[in-house]
């Protein structure tokens, strides 16, 4: 339940004369307390409280405050409370009283827990929402980019991994299989023996068997009676899952593999070199320079697809129409092109280049009303066709192209083959024009030179308030952590704007 004890909360007069004597006029957290709508926040924080029963609890308006100072100044759960304990700056933006005692550190986590990446979605959608009442956030343009966030976790190798995988199985086995589990268990002294001299190729592919082998009988397992509520059960199953993926990934090396049990939902990916981890998306007001919508992804996630996510988002949202989204180059991507333009969103991306070919371009095939064949520029119909993936590739007969005056520009080796030209035609070619046209706009290059903004917020969220490292394990949590850096990077530029320079050390 909520605290029923606002007297442990308000100042008294000599609490006021203290603040105003050692104070100062003009602080960042003097402006924050005072034109940010705090009191906007409580709603939804109590809707995470049950307000009559159990112990009475924190003020949730007070640790959220606390969670804006943690990542402000990159505090940890017990150095946060340690200076607020000693430091009225703090304490008066806290606005609890000269006498008041902080709650121990611990009740951090507890807030965080309670409330979730869902809740601090909220808070920070409730933050966006302030600034567009007070006329901060435009339309015009959002500019979309992303960077990656390193997971917390140590990668073990393979080997290694696979036995913390299948100790925890056999562990879970043994509730509803014990003599199963202690076989396998037996099974595994032995393997140890006989590849103890073994390479580690051959060590890794025992262990990938022997690991199949218990995958083989936890699948012939009957369900237990009320198997929903059985952790046990539960706990079985999520490793299993855990266990299929590690097996897959020996299969597929080149996918995003599972890298930890600590933090199963981390994967490896690239950004300018190797990392583990997520990638976090954000799509920045260019007028404002304000965080207005962010997600988090696995490493390697689909950015396309996490733009449109996040223009949809944020216009449910808000009730917003957002007039023009820029792009880096990972947004060249046709289905994204097209649900943007199905939503009204004008797109600025670079547009990749056709790339050269020393024979006629699949550019000069076109495409018939019904998208049943193709044309050749010397008239001739293709007349096979096959889809893959998102396109369609179209073909001509060997005596179609033997007999075509235009054979030695069309082919390379004219002739050979089974079949004559073959040529590609992708689903997005229309999109693909458009966007192309575009680039060679003036108001293309105009929005282009705008984006390099976006890079700077990401590099406050990333690098000065600590962004760039995850703290926590799982999606969800890395999720909640960038809301709330989001959220503290905002509060900040809005103070910025509301006292336009009053404020000059403001970052």
């Amino acid at each position: 339940m909520i605290e029923d004890c606002p007297w442990r909360y308000r100042l008294n007069e000599f609490d006021l004369k203290v603040y105003d004597s050692v104070l100062p006029d003009k602080h960042p957290l003097i402006y924050a307390e005072r034109l940010i709508d705090w009191d906007g926040f409580v709603p939804m924080l109590e809707q995470h409280y049950d307000l009559s029963r159990g112990r009475p609890g924190i003020l949730p308006l007070l640790m959220l405050k606390l969670e804006y100072l943690r990542y402000h100044f990159n505090l940890s759960d017990r150095g946060v409370m340690e200076r607020a304990e000693t430091d009225l700056l703090l304490r008066w933006f806290l606005q609890v009283p000269l006498c008041y005692q902080l709650p121990d550190a611990s009740t951090l986590c507890d807030f965080r827990g309670r409330i979730g990446a869902d809740g601090f979605k909220e808070i920070f959608d409730q933050l966006i929402a302030q600034a567009r009442q007070a006329g901060i956030v435009k339309d015009r343009l959002r500019l979309k980019d992303a960077s990656h966030v390193i997971a917390n976790i140590a990668v073990p190798t393979t080997i290694k991994f696979l036995g913390q995988l299948r100790d925890r199985l056999l562990e879970q086995l043994g509730v509803f299989a014990p003599a199963a589990a202690e076989g396998f268990r037996v099974s595994l002294d032995l393997l140890r023996q006989q590849t103890d001299e073994k390479g580690a190729d051959v060590r890794l592919e025992c262990r990938v068997e022997l690991l199949r082998d218990i995958l083989h009988v936890i699948s012939e397992l009957p369900q237990p009676e009320q198997a929903g509520e059985n952790l046990a059960w539960q706990s079985l199953q999520k490793l299993t899952e855990l266990a299929t993926k590690a097996l897959s990934d020996q299969d597929d090396p080149q996918g995003h593999r599972l890298l930890s049990l600590v933090d199963s939902e981390a994967r490896r990916g690239k950004h300018g070199d190797w990392y583990d981890g997520y990638v976090v998306d954000m799509l920045v007001d260019a007028d404002s320079k304000l965080i207005t919508n962010l997600q988090v992804l696995q490493a390697g996630g689909d950015e396309a697809k996490s733009a449109v996510e996040l223009v949809r988002n944020e216009q449910e949202t808000h009730g917003n129409k957002i007039d023009e989204i820029s792009i880096d180059g990972a947004g060249f991507n046709g289905e994204m092109l097209r649900e943007f333009e199905q939503l009204g969103v004008e797109v600025t991306v670079p547009a990749k280049e056709i790339a050269a070919s020393p024979v006629i371009s699949n550019t000069e095939f076109t495409v018939c009303q019904d998208k049943s064949h193709v044309t050749c520029p010397a008239g001739h119909n293709s007349s096979y066709s096959q889809r893959k993936g998102n396109a369609t590739i179209y073909r001509f007969t060997r005596k179609q192209c033997d007999q075509c005056p235009l054979v030695q520009q069309c082919m390379t080796k004219p002739g050979t083959g089974a079949f004559g030209r073959s040529v590609s035609k992708t689903d997005y070619e229309e999109e693909y024009k458009r966007a192309r046209a575009r680039a060679t706009t003036a108001h293309h290059a105009e929005v282009r030179r705008e984006h390099p903004a976006v890079e700077r917020v990401i590099n406050e969220q990333m690098n000065h308030h600590g962004g760039r490292r995850a703290r926590y394990w799982g999606r969800a949590k890395v999720a909640a952590q960038q809301y709330l850096t989001a959220f503290t990077v905002d509060v900040k530029r809005i103070v910025k704007l509301l006292t336009k320079g009053a404020c000059a050390d403001i970052a």
